[in-house]
């Protein structure tokens, strides 16, 4: 009898909680009648009263439901990981807790696993927000698609079906600044993508700020292409080859006009725009050494409070 193991990253999600459970739990009926579930909901961090909704959910449904309290906010990648490895399941799912992906897409997902893919990706076909929260997600995953991982879908996922074996692979890696979705992808197992329309957010707000946006990008495109590292070098060549000729262009002047103009204001723009380009051409290779040095320190990726297990009778 096969379990099918539900990681759920929670972060500010009181308003959602039972919504959500009642979602899932109802979710069950569209399966074969042999599948037996659990779910592993994660609290990463949250102030308000996520905790104690996600006690009452256990309390209703102790046979199912996991929770897992970490210390600290980590990320909700690093929440989704720390789920993963309290599941306990053949294949697994993750889904956010805001029930903007639909549960029921699970039961396609599932019978593809049956088939033997590893991987099953649902993806944005489109979404119900509109304005600046969809046009800022297209334009992230346009650019991850064509800067880093080509074969990810068109976007974007982060509703995903995938085998225990995958499970394995990510936990044993602990990858630091990363994009866990693509990471997945980057494993190398054939998928299957899904396409579905993302719905609009009914409860709550979204924590999801822009700063958090940036670093997603920033370590998306960081873990995933040298693309950064190649600009470098190709502006450098430029700049060496405009440096040469604007060089013979002094020399000739000096030689051919010794009482022309001295050329401040030309010499200034270039000493500053060099400039510039040196101190981001530093941010940028930092950022590569400063992920080198978090790998290295080899400190966890969350740090587990408590787990509330589910009883069996």
């Amino acid at each position: 009898m096969p379990t099918l193991s539900v990681v759920v990253p929670c972060y500010f999600n009181e308003d959602n909680i039972p919504v959500t459970v009642q979602e899932l739990i109802a979710n069950e009926v569209r399966f074969p009648p042999e599948v037996a579930f659990e779910y592993i909901f994660v609290d990463d961090g949250s102030r308000d009263h996520t905790l104690q909704a996600l006690l009452t959910a256990q309390a209703q449904y102790p046979d199912r439901i996991r929770v897992v309290e970490l210390v600290g906010n980590v990320g909700s990648y690093n929440a989704i990981v720390a789920g993963m490895e309290q599941a306990t399941g053949d294949c697994m799912a993750i889904i956010t807790a805001d029930m903007q992906d639909p549960p029921e897409l699970m039961v396609q997902m599932y019978s593809h696993w049956q088939q033997g893919f590893k991987l099953v990706i649902g993806n944005r076909q489109d979404r119900q927000e509109t304005g600046w929260t969809k046009r800022t997600a297209e334009l992230f995953h346009w650019l991850m698609k064509h800067l880093a991982l080509r074969n990810i879908p068109d976007g974007g996922f982060d509703f995903v079906f995938f085998d225990r074996q995958v499970r394995d692979d990510i936990v044993r890696m602990q990858e630091r600044n990363s994009n866990i979705f693509y990471l997945m992808v980057w494993l190398g197992y054939s998928y299957v993508n899904i396409p579905y329309v993302r719905r609009k957010r009914e409860i709550g707000k979204s924590r999801w700020t822009l700063q958090k946006k940036l670093k997603l990008f920033i370590d998306s495109l960081l873990s995933f292409s040298f693309f950064p590292i190649r600009v470098i070098s190709v502006i450098g060549l430029l700049l060496g080859f405009a440096a040469l000729l604007f060089g013979v262009y002094v020399i000739g002047l000096r030689i051919f006009a010794p009482q022309g103009p001295a050329g401040w204001t030309t010499l200034m723009v270039v000493v500053l725009f060099v400039s510039a380009f040196q101190m981001i051409a530093l941010g940028i290779i930092g950022e590569y050494v400063w992920r080198g040095m978090d790998a290295a320190r080899n400190r966890p990726l969350y740090v587990v409070k408590k787990v509330y297990e589910t009883t069996t009778e």
